[in-house]
């Protein structure tokens, strides 16, 4: 097959009107990279054609049509193509309290549910999962939501257990934990890493082995995933993208906007309408994204 280019990309994150607690995202992807981030919602995605690659935390792993690719909150993890021709998907984001609702009104589990497999081999839920999106598209929230609520409980009777507790945490975990707090507390202007470690009383080396042990990614990457998180939150109350990316420590918009892509899968401008409205357009042409 012929190499796709990224002008064949495409892609459409919204939260339809009438459904509640989930975020949608059909996209189409071939040199779209994401950076390695974390949501605060579940991560349900169907992958329809082409390959997808990701890592999570330290393992890689590849899903191909039928498959879905599963992965937990707050969990880091990247996404790439595997292939010259990419990959298309249906996603879904359901908030953590749909999923739990979910779970307990169908389930056995105790505690939070989590999915211990990233990637399942399940073509008949990965079809639901499409079919949700094809109700929403279609204006029927009955039928989304319906459909959403089997495909969940199809995925937790069958993949899902609950999530381990936290163990007690040692003293590298807390100051990992005070590291992210200074980083949260001083977002716009952050300290360096020879700053941070020497206001926490330790070494550089030893702060970033502890703090990528706690969280999966260094401090500056961390950082960032919570700079565009703080920016959906801005956006999702209206603010414009200009305000947002000095609201939260980028040094402009188009700063913001090149990591809200590699992030969240769409620039902010597409993410603020889909979370809005329904948008009048199915899908936003992308253009490639430079590495930061």
């Amino acid at each position: 097959m012929a190499h796709a280019s990224a002008a064949e990309e495409s892609a459409h994150f919204w939260r339809p009107p009438g459904l509640s607690g989930v975020d949608l995202l059909e996209a189409r992807y071939v040199r779209k990279s994401f950076a390695r981030h974390t949501h605060d919602t579940y991560v349900i995605a169907a992958v329809t054609e082409g390959v997808e690659a990701f890592r999570l935390r330290s393992e890689a792993h590849t899903a191909g049509p039928g498959r879905l690719v599963l992965v937990n909150p707050d969990t880091p993890h990247t996404g790439r193509a595997a292939v010259p021709e990419g990959w298309r998907y249906s996603v879904l984001y359901p908030d953590v309290a749909l999923v739990e609702e979910v779970a307990r009104e169908t389930t056995a589990i105790d505690g939070t549910p989590g999915f211990p497999e990233p990637v399942v081999h399940d073509p008949s839920t990965a079809r639901m999962v499409q079919r949700v999106h094809r109700a929403a598209e279609a204006g029927d929230p009955l039928a989304a939501d319906t459909l959403m609520r089997m495909a969940f409980a199809a995925l937790l009777r069958r993949h899902a257990g609950p999530l381990p507790r936290r163990t007690v945490r040692g003293a590298g975990a807390r100051t990992a934990e005070e590291a992210r707090a200074i980083l949260r507390e001083r977002m716009t202007a952050p300290p360096t890493l020879e700053e941070l470690a020497r206001e926490l009383g330790t070494g550089t080396f030893a702060l970033l082995r502890r703090f990528r042990a706690e969280y999966g990614m260094p401090p500056h990457a961390w950082l960032t995933d919570a700079r565009v998180r703080a920016a959906r939150a801005l956006l999702d109350e209206g603010m414009p993208p200009a305000q947002v990316a000095a609201a939260v420590g980028f040094s402009d918009q188009s700063h913001l906007g090149r990591h809200f892509a590699r992030i969240v899968g769409v620039p902010p401008g597409a993410y603020a309408r889909g979370r809005g409205r329904a948008p009048s357009a199915r899908t936003y042409k992308t253009a490639p994204v430079a590495p930061a």
